[in-house]
Formats: structure tokens, C-alpha cells, sequence
């Protein structure tokens, strides 16, 4: 299956998307502060299409502008091999990534959005976690902008695919935190929040609104 946003298609990775994938994936700034080596050529980046991101709910991270592929995006559950977070049955972890040119363009933060509307509307969960390594502060940005909050920190953590440790921090929101920001959002449009200003966020993000000397998401 496939998903949308307003300026993203967020949908299974083909072999067809190798060439693209090695593009943004060989860059060692993307790819080692998120604990996986660079990728080495476009046959790597297919072999990986082809036994990594066949995982259900993982999904290339598409411009509609473009059609290209351009990151990647997953829900991992409580039995996923990849999964960082110590989970229940009911909850699940969202993992992402994006080509260092889209950074700071708030498309990641437009993806995981619609991932958790779509882990707490279509798959019942209560719970989705995060987790970024010390010293990502981007993803770090991207959690908070979306509305997780910090749970925990685990040090010594083990990072597989670079065969090292790292001290990890675990973010969450829940289905209840989740509805409240979608009703600070309702009053914000409501009151006549500028649509265009709005849309410029990816939903939920704190906006201080000074008429009501409060921060609402938005």
C-alpha cells in the first residue's frame, strides 16, 4: 500500500529505485549518524532494496515534484529484527532517513506525521517510539517537531552494522498525546491562524502564539 502527503508518496521500494538510493545513500553523512555504513555501489543499493527494505511497512520516501525516491521511512513492531526500542505488543518504532540536499526542507518531519496517523488510525497502536544517537541533533529536531517526547537514554548501545556502541536516546507519543495536538490544531485554525503559515509546518510543531501567550501545535 501506499501513502500520501502534500508533497510526498510514501510507498514500497522498487528495484527500479537502486540508482536513486545509492545517489543520497553513499553519502557518509547520511547513513553513519544513523548507524549504517555508506553503500558502496548501485548493486549494493539493490541488494539492500532487495533484503532489507522488503521489511513490511517500509516505504520509499518519494518528491511527488520528481518522482524520485529521495529517503526512506518504516514502522518497526515489537517482533522487527531492525528495531532499537523496547516495546510492547500494542506500540511500534518509526525510523527515517533522508538525502542530505532535502535537509532542512521539513520533509521527514511531513512523512513521520502521516506514519503516526497511520500507526494510531489504521494499526491500533498506543504508543510509537523513536530514538536518536548522541549528538544527532537533527533527529533529535525532527522528534520534538512532531511531537515525541523524551522517555529514556541506554548507553553502550549496540550499533550492528558498524560493529560499535553508542549511547541512544528513546523518544515516544502516545495515542492520547497524539488526539490532544490534533485539537490544539483545530482551535488554532479555527481562531484564523494564518492556512498558509499552517501549512508551511509539518503537523504537530510548537508555534508561540502571542494573542494567547501559549505554544500550540501546529
Amino acid at each position: 500500500m501506499g501513502l500520501q502527503t502534500k508533497r510526498l508518496l510514501l510507498r514500497a521500494w522498487k528495484e527500479s529505485d537502486a540508482e536513486a538510493l545509492y545517489k543520497y545513500a553513499r553519502n557518509p553523512n547520511v547513513g553513519l549518524i544513523a548507524g549504517w555504513p555508506p553503500h558502496t555501489s548501485v548493486e549494493n543499493s539493490r541488494e539492500i532494496i532487495k533484503v532489507a527494505f522488503s521489511a513490511p511497512e517500509t516505504y520509499a520516501v518519494v518528491l511527488k515534484e520528481t518522482g524520485e525516491a529521495i529517503g526512506c521511512v518504516g514502522i518497526m513492531a515489537v517482533r522487527s529484527e531492525v528495531k532499537s526500542a523496547d516495546m510492547a505488543d500494542n506500540e511500534c518504532e518509526i525510523g527515517y532517513w533522508i538525502g542530505e540536499p532535502y535537509w532542512g526542507q521539513g520533509l521527514i518531519p511531513e512523512a513521520v506525521n502521516e506514519l503516526l496517523r497511520y500507526a494510531f488510525e489504521d494499526l491500533g497502536k498506543t504508543t510509537v517510539w523513536c530514538g536518536y544517537y548522541d549528538g544527532n541533533e537533527k533527529s533529535k529536531r525532527v522528534q520534538e517537531k512532531c511531537g515525541f517526547v523524551y522517555s529514556h537514554t541506554e548507553g553502550n548501545k549496540p550499533v550492528p552494522m558498524l560493529n560499535e556502541v553508542r549511547t541512544e536516546h528513546f523518544t515516544k507519543i502516545t495515542l492520547d498525546d497524539w488526539k490532544k495536538q490534533h485539537r490544539y490544531f483545530e482551535i488554532n485554525y479555527k481562531r484564523g491562524y494564518d492556512k498558509n503559515k499552517l501549512n508551511n509546518y509539518a503537523f504537530p510543531c510548537r508555534i508561540y502564539d502571542s494573542r494567547i501567550r501559549g505554544n500550540y501545535y501546529v
